[in-house]
């Protein structure tokens, strides 16, 4: 159901989908999708959720995998995975993180660039020497500039204006270093 939601949201937008594509997409009855999910804005929360896991994911694991020897190479880490998803996941492009359907999709409690930030700054914590105390201020302060950003960068092509990507990991980079050293 998750896979039919992606793919239709892709297709329509989220404003246009509906329980019932959604079933018909699934090859389910709407009766056993109301079973898992009350209502379509569940079942994206649901996808939205699997994306961030995905994304944490393959985050440890590409660093994990080039053990990098600065924390520049985890910021181009980290963005470059979002890129990739951006342009191969089905629905991402279109809901991300969940931001287009509703701030506090993934936690009630916090927005979701919050959650994002509290995630990565967990795992960036290790690859940064000395990250003191306002790590977590300067990675949310950093996302949501990327996350600006990268909407700009795919606004201008499909794919992500490369110019504004790297100008993104560009500024990125730079505030970081104010903030961390670097």
């Amino acid at each position: 159901m998750l896979d039919a939601s992606a793919q239709l949201i892709d297709e329509i937008g989220y404003d246009a989908l509906t329980t019932t594509l959604i079933a018909k997409r699934a090859g389910v009855a709407v009766g056993s999708l109301y079973q898992f999910f009350p209502d379509k804005r569940a079942v994206v929360q649901a996808l939205t959720q699997r994306n961030l896991d995905r994304f944490v994911a393959a985050t440890n694991e590409r660093l994990a995998g080039e053990d990098p020897s600065h924390w520049w190479d985890v910021v181009d880490s980290i963005l470059d995975i979002y890129l990739d998803m951006h342009r191969t996941v089905p629905g991402f492009s279109k809901v991300h993180f969940g931001d287009v359907v509703d701030r506090q999709l993934l936690d009630e409690s916090r927005d979701n660039n919050k959650v994002i930030a509290d995630s990565l700054t967990e795992l960036v914590r290790k690859y940064i020497e000395q990250p003191g105390e306002n790590l977590p201020l300067a990675i949310a302060v950093a996302i949501e500039m990327a996350d600006a950003l990268l909407k700009f960068a795919f606004h201008r092509d499909p794919q992500g204006d490369q110019e504004i990507v790297d100008e993104t990991k560009h500024v990125i980079k730079l505030y970081l270093a104010s903030r961390l050293g670097e």
